[in-house]
């Protein structure tokens, strides 16, 4: 029997959170995040929360989700394949010759199951030699960006509940719905864990598979007809990580080592609080997700247009806030 959305979240969410009580003990041992100089943590943190935000994610999915197709049966494999790398790079840091590749390999399994064409003028090679690109960039981006107590929550449970009710009004297929639910209560189960300050972190045993997760959801997002929202919803990490790794490349810095010079985390060097900058990041992605519905609700290169404006104003706007010192109050 297939699962509502609604339902898979609290069942994934009570789930999330079980499993970490089980596991903290041995991620304590194991697997400790000590400060490096990609860190805004101070003192030996456990990671590997992924493990089990994806467990419960894929568990309710499969477990309650009756048939879901031969695509979500890939998505599964290449994500557990991903959490597999991330998993080994949390404990033993793996190269980046050594990483592109697996990662490539699991974005092209799920593009080809997914199947479809977004840009019918496109020859069909070229358009998946995009999406593969724009796929590997998407899952390390989230990566990159998951450096900051609650920044992974505050980016991902707007644009998932977003996903979730664009698929209840029928503008995302119900198997994509019930992925989206179940890693939304996945992560929910972890956020009590990972609010600042910081008991446990994602890791890139999670990080990595939600990347693809996300990214596979966008897609199908797109191919419904929902471009302009698919790109509207993660606008605020696309811009950061990517202005970030242009400007760090063209200052001809090594891009693929730890660094602090993301928008957010030159937030709190500049005196921003952690629950200020993670905050500020929610509010913008729930406008990002009404802006987004907007253009579900009146498509149409007027609405798009508009939206995309706006949308990339308030992201501006933020990017240049966290650019900023802080303005301190001083007492007369």
């Amino acid at each position: 029997m297939s699962l509502s959305p609604l339902v898979a979240i609290p069942l994934a969410a009570a789930l999330s959170a079980g499993l970490i009580v089980a596991l903290r003990p041995l991620l304590q041992r194991y697997a400790l995040a000590r400060p490096n100089a990609r860190s805004s943590h101070r003192v030996p943190t456990p990671q590997g929360g992924g493990i089990a935000v994806v467990a419960a994610a894929l568990a309710v999915l499969f477990g309650l989700g009756g048939g879901l197709g031969s695509d979500v049966a890939a998505l599964a494999v290449g994500t557990l394949a991903l959490a597999l790398v991330g998993a080994v790079d949390d404990i033993r840091p793996l190269s980046v010759r050594m990483r592109l590749p697996l990662q490539a390999a699991s974005v092209v399994l799920v593009l080809t199951a997914a199947g479809g064409q977004l840009v019918p003028e496109l020859p069909l090679w070229f358009e998946r030699g995009l999406a593969v690109l724009a796929g590997l960039w998407f899952v390390n981006l989230v990566n990159f960006m998951d450096g900051l107590d609650w920044m992974t929550v505050a980016e991902m449970v707007p644009l998932l509940g977003a996903l979730v009710a664009f698929g209840l009004a029928g503008s995302l297929p119900a198997p994509a719905a019930l992925v989206a639910g179940a890693l939304l209560g996945g992560l929910l189960g972890f956020a009590p864990f990972n609010r600042p300050v910081a008991k446990l972190f994602l890791g890139d045993v999670g990080s990595l598979p939600v990347g693809l997760l996300v990214a596979w959801l966008l897609y199908r997002l797109a191919g419904e007809g929902g471009l302009t929202a698919a790109i509207l919803l993660p606008l605020y990490y696309l811009a950061d990580a990517t202005l970030t790794l242009g400007r760090r490349a063209l200052a001809g810095e090594a891009v693929w080592q730890a660094h602090r010079s993301h928008f957010y985390q030159r937030a709190t060097a500049n005196g921003r609080s952690v629950p200020f900058v993670v905050g500020a990041v929610f509010a913008l992605n729930l406008a990002l997700a009404l802006l987004a519905a907007a253009t579900l609700a009146a498509p149409g290169w007027a609405t798009s247009s508009v939206a995309l404006l706006l949308g990339a104003g308030l992201v501006a706007g933020l990017l240049r806030l966290f650019s900023l010192p802080a303005v301190r109050n001083v007492a007369a």
